[in-house]
Formats: C-alpha cells, sequence, structure tokens
C-alpha cells in the first residue's frame, strides 16, 4: 500500500516534530485512521516531499516526526498560465483538477461576455478558495510538489493585456496551423472561453493583444474539453508528456 501523502501549509525541515493541520489531522486521524508508528508523506508547495512517521494519533489531533526530505523533479519544463472563462457547475473544479494533473503552473478564472456564472463579493472569493483546495487535492493525487496558483477572477480583457514571455494562445476553427507547428518556448499562455464562445469584440481584444489562433481539430470541443485537449497538445509538444 502507497503511503497517503498529504498537503501541510507550514514549513518542514528534516527532524521537524509537528502537530498537522486541522484538515491534515482530519483526513490521517478520522478518515484514514492511521496510527503511531505508521508513515506518510507530507508537502507544502516548496518542491519537497517530506517523509514523516506518526508519533502521536487522535480524532482531532495527529503529531508526525519528519525523517527525510526529497526533491522532487516531476515539474514540467514549460510554463502553461490557463486563463478558463468561468463555467457553470462543477465543470469549472473539473478542469482544475485535471489542467494540474497535466502540468499547469497557473490557472486565472475569467469572466468575459457570454459568462454563464455570475458571482460577486463573498461568494466568488470562496468560490477561488474552493479552487485553490481543488488544485491542492489534484496535486496530493497526482504526485505534484509545486502547487499551482489560482489567481483571483480577472476580466478577460484586463488578462489578455498583461505581459507575458511565451506563446500567447487561443482556439479557433478557422486557424490555419495547430499546437504542433509552434517552436520552442519556455512558456505558454492559453485563453479558453465559455460554453457560448468569445464575442467578435473579445476575438478581436485577444488579436490585439498578441495572441494567435490555433486549431486544435476538425471537431467542436466543449470548454472543459478545449482546455485540456489543448494542455495535453502543448505537453506532447513543447513539455514533458511522451
Amino acid at each position: 500500500m502507497r503511503n497517503p501523502r498529504i498537503y501541510e501549509p507550514q514549513p518542514l525541515s528534516q527532524g521537524q516534530t509537528l502537530a498537522l493541520s486541522e484538515d491534515g489531522a482530519n483526513h490521517v486521524g478520522r478518515v484514514l485512521r492511521m496510527q503511531p508508528g505508521q508513515v506518510l508523506r507530507l508537502f507544502n508547495g516548496d518542491g519537497n516531499d517530506y517523509h514523516a512517521t506518526i508519533t502521536e494519533a487522535g480524532k482531532k489531533q495527529v503529531q508526525v516526526t519528519i525523517t527525510g526530505a526529497e526533491a522532487l523533479a516531476n515539474e514540467s519544463p514549460l510554463r502553461i498560465h490557463l486563463g478558463q472563462v468561468i463555467s457553470r457547475g462543477d465543470r469549472m473544479e473539473f478542469v482544475i483538477q485535471k489542467a494540474v494533473e497535466l502540468g499547469v503552473s497557473e490557472i486565472t478564472p475569467l469572466f468575459s461576455e457570454r459568462c454563464g456564472v455570475k458571482l460577486q463579493g463573498e461568494r466568488l472569493d470562496k468560490k477561488v478558495g474552493q479552487w485553490q483546495k481543488v488544485a491542492i487535492s489534484a496535486c496530493e493525487q497526482c504526485g505534484r510538489a509545486t502547487v499551482p496558483v489560482i489567481n483571483e477572477v480577472a476580466m478577460l480583457s484586463d488578462w489578455v493585456a498583461a505581459p507575458f514571455d511565451g506563446h500567447s494562445l487561443t482556439l479557433s476553427p478557422y486557424a490555419k496551423g495547430g499546437i504542433a507547428s509552434l517552436a520552442k518556448a519556455g512558456g505558454a499562455r492559453l485563453l479558453i472561453g465559455p460554453e457560448g464562445g468569445f464575442s467578435d469584440d473579445e476575438v478581436a481584444i485577444a488579436r490585439q493583444a498578441g495572441f494567435t489562433d490555433v486549431l486544435l481539430g476538425p471537431r467542436v470541443l466543449r470548454t472543459e474539453t478545449a482546455a485540456l485537449a489543448a494542455i495535453s497538445a502543448l505537453q506532447l509538444t513543447l513539455g514533458d508528456l511522451g
């Protein structure tokens, strides 16, 4: 059985004895029902996995001692920043989860003219926090020790206007070239629209900001499918998918 892998949002170092956070203790003590002497792995987003042994275990508090540290080298050489217009229901969580598994470095949720989600204020802040937890959970599952940041929600026009070092791409069924034709680069910024697509004004804004239209294939894909297919193609062409 594989040792459980738990996110622990605090500084970690070899030889340290610490109490796990509330979420970590709940998962280890209540869900997994682990006992003193059992081992697990911790990570805090600094690029390392920390091997730990449980010294005390209860339903409300779990204490561990870190016995070793291991630097992981499973981050993609391609830095992908996904700009995803917010979608309804659990589709946004699905995209974030799978995008993290595929190796994106950063995700910015976007509002656009045809975005079907109308969130603001405290509800929006809570949703961003929830999306960050989805990203952390995906890292626990896929073995990444660097947690992608879920940025605050931005307007599409503001996001495309920000400077970026690398390819700036959006998908279009009318594009002449595909992702396989892209030159080598260290970064790629990917703009994915809502279910209703971009307006003509938004297409123009993206092009004026230097975004290149790329053709993904002959079929029309849903927004969540398009994001994941494009990320996979980028990783296959410029990243670390074989």
